[in-house]
């Protein structure tokens, strides 16, 4: 059994080298890619491991690329990384089946804890199972108001839309969308999403 391969695909050539640094530091043998076309002609003889690829890229963007890896039964781990806090690209993401999203700048031990996870399914299952019960648990104590935000911004809403659905100012979605973002810990919407998604909110 050949060790696991972490195939990196961004079309930032000083992120790519940066990434296969970082893994190659830390034991991991990884490969990169410049583009989401370049990676589907090599697809039919991919080695196991996970894939990290950027949302962002010009022809084929992550997304896209997760859409076509499905439709051609590859079942690796994706692992999707975004210079733009895209709430509605991170929803859109987890909804395809992401392992993982990633909102740059993100530090060293958070992408190769996703990759650790992403290469072994049995720590994926505990981390999301624990994960899950914890997020359960935070986003229970949220208040009524606080928890029709979230809905608003899981479902990728601009504040205007939420406040005008609610019937409040946007101000005041602000100030709930904060005190959701202070009582979860979450550091970045994408983090937000990522709860509530895994908690099915």
């Amino acid at each position: 059994m050949s060790e696991p391969l972490v195939h990196v695909i961004d079309d930032d050539e000083a992120m790519r080298q940066s990434l296969q640094f970082l893994l190659d530091t830390a034991g991991y043998a990884a490969r990169t890619y410049e583009s989401a076309i370049q990676f589907l002609d090599h697809v039919d003889a991919l080695e196991p491991g996970c894939i990290v690829t950027d949302v962002r890229m010009p022809e084929m963007n992550g997304l896209e690329l997760v859409r076509r890896l499905r439709t051609r039964g590859v079942t690796l781990p994706v692992i999707v990384i975004t210079g733009h806090g895209d709430v509605p690209l991170a929803v859109e993401a987890m909804k395809s089946g992401v392992a993982d999203f990633l909102e740059k700048p993100f530090d060293d031990e958070q992408l190769l804890s996703a990759v650790r996870a992403a290469l072994d399914s049995k720590v994926a299952d505990d981390r999301n199972d624990t994960e899950k019960q914890r997020f359960e648990t935070m986003l229970a104590g949220l208040s009524p108001r606080e928890q029709d935000v979230l809905r608003g911004v899981v479902a990728g809403k601009p504040n205007k839309i939420i406040a005008y659905e609610l019937g409040i100012s946007p101000r005041t979605v602000e100030v709930y969308r904060a005190n959701v973002m202070s009582k979860t810990g979450a550091a970045s919407l994408s983090e937000l999403v990522r709860m509530a998604l895994l908690a099915g909110f």
